[in-house]
């Protein structure tokens, strides 16, 4: 550490040894402009003071929020109500990508819990769909919750749709797996919880409401039940069901 016109001052191998950046990276942060040394010695030296390790701090933080380096050095350049703008444009992004791998998470749970030669998408397989849209209609074609769905699922392809439904299936999976503890265990009603958050967010608003109605149907004795209980196993639907009922209140979907 160095003293010049009574300031500390770091060398480059200093704050190298302090941020866990490489000297390397340093250099070039200085040839880019995104980080210019605040001073250097006779012998051409970088060095450093306070001000330029705040920077670094927030190059350092905007480059774990995936910003370019380019973007970077315009956004330390412009005004706060720019950066302000760009972060959270750069956090929707975060979010949406965060969202992609919270579905791939869950469907590898599901090929984990169930096995690969086992997991048999068949039984909720796209041509589904369209059987069970008819049937909400009818029930709910009036609905919030329906016009909520419509809205959502406009647009999406079959790719999307099977995307959606392995999620699901993922999910289904896990309740399945944990069908021999308590329905009122942590770990089950954290996987409800997980239910109904991807409903809401792929389909439509799941109060606590709707989501009994769900395990009403799912327990119900027709094809929702014998499709889950294929999947997940024998008496997975039911298992749910009580689950459900736990989640939204302490009682029963049924």
């Amino acid at each position: 550490m160095r003293m010049t016109d009574n300031k500390r001052l770091l060398s480059v191998s200093e704050v190298s040894r302090l941020t866990g950046i490489s000297v390397r990276t340093l250099r070039y942060y200085d040839e880019i402009g995104l980080l210019p040394p605040t001073a250097a010695t006779e012998a051409g030296y970088r060095l450093y003071d306070e001000a330029s390790l705040r920077r670094l701090q927030i190059i350092l933080i905007y480059r774990e929020l995936q910003f370019p380096l380019r973007e970077i050095a315009l956004l330390l350049s412009g005004d706060e109500e720019n950066m302000i703008a760009a972060l959270e444009r750069q956090i929707q992004l975060l979010q949406k990508e965060r969202t992609h791998l919270d579905n791939l998470i869950t469907l590898a749970q599901g090929i984990k819990a169930l096995g690969v030669n086992n997991l048999d998408f068949s039984e909720f397989d796209v041509k589904k769909i369209d059987e069970y849209e008819e049937q909400a209609k009818a029930s709910w074609g009036t609905t919030d919750a329906y016009k909520e769905y419509e809205r959502k699922s406009a647009g999406r392809t079959p790719e999307d749709n099977r995307a959606l439904v392995a999620g699901m299936t993922g999910i289904i999976a896990e309740l399945g797996e944990l069908r021999t503890l308590q329905p009122s265990d942590s770990r089950v009603q954290a996987a409800v919880q997980k239910l109904q958050d991807y409903i809401t967010e792929h389909y439509y608003t799941c109060t606590d409401e709707i989501l009994l109605s769900l395990g009403s149907m799912y327990s119900g004795g027709g094809s929702f039940q014998h499709n889950i209980d294929k999947v997940a196993g024998e008496g997975t639907a039911e298992f749910i069901s009580r689950a459900i009922g736990i989640h939204c209140g302490g009682g029963s979907a049924q």
